[in-house]
């Protein structure tokens, strides 16, 4: 698992926002097109991706695509 191929799935998961506006240091909720209906499209592609279960209080206690990806790494 690289951070790379994560940011790029994670993009992925966004219709309206282009792919350049990801980086490891995109603070995900600041973007327009965030919603709730998002973050569960997140939840799910990490599951299926990375067979990783996230909950809900951590995907708020991430901050950018980093702090969401460690978090990833770490289980």
């Amino acid at each position: 698992m690289d951070i790379k191929d994560f940011v790029e799935k994670f993009a992925e998961q966004f219709e309206e926002t282009d792919a350049s506006m990801f980086t490891p240091e995109t603070k995900f909720r600041e973007l327009d097109e965030w919603s709730s209906l998002i973050a569960l499209s997140i939840i799910a592609m990490v599951d299926e991706e990375y067979d990783v279960t996230l909950k809900g209080d951590e995907m708020r206690s991430a901050n950018t695509i980093q702090d969401l990806f460690d978090i990833v790494k770490n289980k």
